[in-house]
């Protein structure tokens, strides 16, 4: 775990207080992993243009079906 001294300014005090208070937490570093968790799960990550484009790509390609486990296995193990 990562230790770190911060300033404050009021309002942002006033906010971490009202976090901590609510989610009945012990103290404001606490609180602060709530709001960062919230962002995490509010902010979709952006994905590289070219990233999304060879997805699209491997998306319209060919697909193999495989009815068993042991069929799969010997695709992807050269067929062994």
């Amino acid at each position: 775990m990562v230790q770190a001294l911060v300033t404050l300014d009021k309002d942002t005090n006033r906010v971490l207080n009202v976090v901590k208070a609510k989610y009945d937490l012990k103290d404001k570093g606490q609180a602060i992993k709530v709001l960062a968790d919230q962002y995490v799960v509010e902010k979709e990550p952006e994905l590289r243009p070219e990233y999304i484009a060879k997805m699209k790509k491997i998306m319209k390609g060919p697909h193999t079906e495989f009815k068993t486990i042991e069929e799969f296995r010997k695709h992807i193990e050269g067929g062994k």
